[in-house]
């Protein structure tokens, strides 16, 4: 009899104990980074967002860390992605621009580029990408790694970056948009012919059917009152002058215009849709991941700038499909089933053309046309052509083979260049990135600095603009990539499963985000984290 009771206390402790022990989580983590969208935007267009729409149902359903920043430089597309997913900076992810020359190969190198692989699912070379140039994991590798590979993870972008270095190297798949043919592609990195789910999709033609509806505002356009007028001299004329914009002259013929419009946030949502419905993403008790990026917003920014018509009518309709999209996923995974994070990755500076109508101190800086300068006078001076070989990320790149040949003094070029630029309009400061810390600078803007610098990647002279002005763009548009809000204040909303209501201003990094994840799903941190949990998130 002792030894019965024996057995069923023993019975019904390991059931006591399993059942404690149970990790919950949910179905699917959807990751959505909105390329270019300043926090203000929350706000900027919030009494015109619908009440049905996403970005109020996120603010006001979901928690708001109201005061995230980047921190490093440059605060561009790549790094942006690689930092929300990594937990880190460049100066450890590697990931130091859009593109940065390469000191071993002599030549430009594009962030995603990998010519040991082929495109899959088109004739062009726009598929010959991966994630190799990426040292560390993202948050969707460790998830990977933490279900011992049963988790699917699926990244979709028009960009290739955008898709390719949030979904790591462990991913099933990542798609983007080959703005030659209109279809989705990807690279044998992750498979050597497109799930048929994908061809399908890629037979209806998406571009050209949103083309048939042309580009007119959602709304009455004389509704648009946050924004400057129609047709500004200082906007691109690349796609039209005003609205409405004919579309319909593209269809079959011109795949890339889409990007630059909001349709494109529809084709990626398409895209998603069905990738999610074919791969059965949130399907099973195995939590899956989706890392979604939208495009579009980064590529009208730059025709038209933040406060033009065509960016405030673009987050409007995003707005709408972004509450569609939510309603989707409770129809397909289930209402609080599934975690959604909303950040960016990386905001936008004011075109200068707007900025001077209303007295504030602007100018464009033309760094190719002063590199070019440069080096004809160092020419003169030092009796040696191309002494610098590159200006990206705003940082020079020596020629140290050239000099260290001609046994010129590097300290003297460096010398003679950080004195030219310090002369130009629009430069506040210039120094070696070598003697970074002993820099008088702000202390902010060093730390950025530092953790966007990667020795072998990286440039060794630094360019740092004065506030409001950009690099190039004389004839329209805006661009991102420096230290200021502007560029490096950023949204993040967290929004369904275990999310509670709430904001906070306290201070925060985009690199918390992916340590934030990790905690609530209770596996480890990517490999280069250098993040905080966001203990307000999981409480």
């Amino acid at each position: 009899m002792q030894k019965l009771v024996f057995l069923l206390f023993t019975f019904i402790m390991n059931i006591a104990v399993y059942g404690q022990t149970v990790i919950k989580r949910p179905k699917l983590v959807v990751g959505i980074v909105v390329d270019q969208m300043s926090w203000d935007y929350l706000y900027r267009y919030y009494n015109r967002y619908d009440d049905n729409g996403g970005f109020k149902k996120l603010l006001n359903q979901g928690f708001s860390c109201e005061n995230t920043l980047i921190t490093y430089t440059p605060t561009v597309t790549a790094c942006g992605h690689t930092g929300i997913y990594t937990g880190s900076v460049p100066a450890i992810h590697g990931i130091v621009g859009n593109d940065w020359w390469d000191k071993i190969l002599g030549k430009n190198v594009y962030c995603t580029e990998d010519d040991s692989v082929a495109t899959v699912g088109s004739n062009t070379t726009l598929g010959k990408m991966s994630p190799r140039n990426l040292f560390t994991t993202t948050i969707c590798d460790e998830l990977k790694m933490a279900t011992n590979f049963k988790s699917k993870v699926v990244g979709i972008a028009i960009k290739d970056r955008g898709s390719i270095l949030p979904a790591g190297h462990t991913a099933d798949a990542a798609y983007w948009y080959d703005n030659k043919t209109g279809d989705w592609i990807t690279s044998s990195y992750y498979m050597t012919e497109l799930p048929k789910w994908v061809k399908d999709f890629n037979s209806q033609k998406m571009a050209d059917k949103y083309y048939k509806e042309d580009w007119n505002t959602l709304y009455p356009i004389e509704t648009y009152t946050q924004s400057t007028k129609d047709d500004m001299p200082y906007e691109l004329k690349n796609y039209g002058s005003h609205f409405p914009y004919d579309l319909k002259r593209h269809v079959a013929k011109n795949y890339n215009i889409i990007s630059a419009t909001p349709f494109g946030n529809n084709l990626t949502f398409d895209m998603a849709k069905a990738a999610l419905t074919a791969e059965q993403l949130g399907n099973d008790a195995v939590t899956d991941f989706l890392a979604i990026s939208f495009s579009s917003p980064d590529y009208i920014g730059h025709a038209f700038g933040p406060n033009s018509i065509e960016a405030e009518d673009g987050f409007l309709r995003l707005d709408k499909s972004l509450g569609n999209f939510l309603n989707f996923l409770n129809e397909k995974v289930g209402e609080g089933q599934y975690l959604v994070f909303l950040s960016a990755d990386h905001g936008a500076a004011h075109v200068p053309g707007f900025l001077k109508e209303h007295k504030v101190p602007t100018g464009n800086l033309n760094t190719s046309g002063m590199m070019s300068e440069m080096n004809k006078l160092l020419n003169e001076k030092f009796d040696y052509d191309e002494l610098i070989l590159h200006i990206s990320n705003y940082q020079l790149y020596l020629n140290h083979k050239a000099i260290n040949a001609s046994k010129l003094k590097e300290k003297d070029i460096r010398k003679w260049i950080i004195e030219y630029l310090l002369k130009q309009p629009g430069i506040s400061s210039a120094f070696d990135l070598d003697a970074l810390y002993e820099t008088t600078l702000n202390a902010t803007i060093k730390d950025m600095i530092a953790n966007g610098y990667n020795p072998a990647r990286s440039g060794d002279i630094q360019l740092i603009l004065k506030p409001h002005w950009i690099e190039g763009f004389e004839k329209g548009g805006t661009t991102h990539g420096v230290w200021n809000p502007y560029d490096a204040h950023i949204p993040l909303l967290w929004y369904g499963w275990n999310i509670k209501q709430g904001k906070s201003n306290r201070k925060m990094s985009m690199a918390d985000i992916a340590p934030t994840i990790a905690a609530l799903l209770h596996i480890q941190m990517p490999s280069g984290n250098v993040g905080q949990v966001i203990e307000e998130v999981v409480r």
